[in-house]
């Protein structure tokens, strides 16, 4: 199939993680993809931001922002007209961005099957975090996208969910989680290993891997190194963000900056170094609705996992099998879960295990997504010729 990856991601980061995946999978199956996307991102490193339109975000008024979003929906609808016409793809394939109709327009216009791959409910997250002021454009957007699609493609049951309360039928609905790419990290070094090539070596390593921000929770990382007093406990924080700089300075307060390593942005090729250096992964919180690249990272290469017990994170562990899961509203169940996996090798050792098999039983890979949104092309462009 010839398949046209329509999305509006700015920035290399997690989410250019899923489209460059995504992409390289369905390659891999012989599929001819073309991608429309703002050019800006063909420029930049991993991690980069796209720098303009971050400009314009803070400095413009919000209205007016949202404006010039929706105004870029048209020109980008001329973009993905001319490639149609151009090369005659089979099917669209779409990350969902809010104000951004114009994949749903070439659907309808050149009558070809569109998936529509959903990450977050972007209306409700980006009123509650940096506010919306065209209230009513924006939720009529997203709910103008989610039911145009052939199949809406939710990272989570959870998110599923809303898209059925926004009126998209059950049965145009299949969840398909994040993954990981299996040669990416076939070839992780050892642990003790990694932890040598990181000046690491003989410490117990608690790690993260993710963007730093405020409601990530890092900051009780930082209280437990300091609470433990044992001088071999290490924790190794890989990325960036926000909040690295009161992270930073909290390690100092608590006389813990030696004991706390912020191994700052990491590019792709080298995360599972890093990962495999972990004793135990972390991901103190996490978003209701979303499918975290880095927990199948830390799957794939057998860490021994502390999560919260949320809907989403139960998709994909179960407590006590393949991680330790805490309660997310219980005082101390945090600090609790990974004291015991600090004291207990055995259950590190048997839970990594366990971790990693489920990459294999449950399919969370890039390639077996890639196979699934084959399927469901080929049923659609099956339905057509009927």
């Amino acid at each position: 199939m010839k398949l046209l990856y329509h999305h509006r991601i700015g920035s290399k980061d997690g989410q250019y993680v899923h489209i460059e995946e995504l992409v390289g999978a369905l390659r891999r199956l012989g599929h001819e993809v073309i991608v429309v996307a703002p050019p800006a991102t063909d420029r930049k490193d991993f991690g980069g931001e796209a720098g303009f339109v971050s400009a314009l975000k803070r400095f413009l008024p919000r209205f007016v922002y949202e404006l010039l979003e929706l105004g870029y929906s048209v020109l980008d609808y001329r973009r993905v007209a001319r490639v149609i016409r151009a090369s005659r793809p089979d099917a669209i394939y779409e990350r969902y961005n809010l104000y951004l109709p114009s994949g749903v327009w070439a659907h309808r216009r050149f009558g070809l099957p569109l998936l529509m791959e959903v990450n977050a409910p972007l209306y409700a997250e980006r009123k509650k975090y940096s506010g919306i002021s065209l209230d009513a454009l924006a939720r009529w957007t997203e709910r103008f996208a989610w039911r145009g699609a052939d199949f809406v493609l939710p990272v989570t049951a959870v998110l599923a969910r809303e898209a059925e309360q926004v009126g998209v039928p059950p049965e145009r609905i299949v969840v398909i989680p994040n993954g990981i790419d299996r040669e990416r990290f076939s070839n992780a070094p050892a642990t003790d290993d990694a932890k040598a090539a990181l000046g690491l070596h003989g410490r117990l390593v608690l790690g993260f891997v993710g963007f730093m921000r405020e409601w990530h929770g890092l900051e009780r990382l930082i209280d437990f190194i300091a609470a433990a007093g044992d001088p071999h406990r290490h924790l190794l924080l890989v990325g960036d963000g926000p909040a690295r700089g009161a992270l930073e300075a909290r390690a100092r307060d608590r006389g813990v900056a030696t004991r706390v390593t912020f191994a700052g942005l990491v590019g792709r090729d080298r995360i599972a170094e890093h990962i495999a250096a972990f004793d135990i992964a972390l991901q103190p919180e996490v978003v209701a609705y979303a499918s975290p690249l880095k927990l199948f990272e830390y799957l794939a290469l057998g860490r021994a996992v502390v999560a919260p017990a949320t809907p989403n994170i139960m998709e994909v562990l179960t407590h006590e099998s393949n991680a330790l899961l805490f309660d997310p509203k219980s005082p101390g169940a945090f600090d609790g879960a990974v004291e015991r996996l600090c004291g207990d090798r055995a259950l590190r050792v048997r839970l990594g295990n366990a971790a990693k098999e489920t990459i294999d039983r449950k399919g969370l890979t890039w390639d077996n997504n890639a196979r699934r949104v084959e399927a469901l092309f080929e049923r659609l462009l099956r339905g057509q010729g009927d």
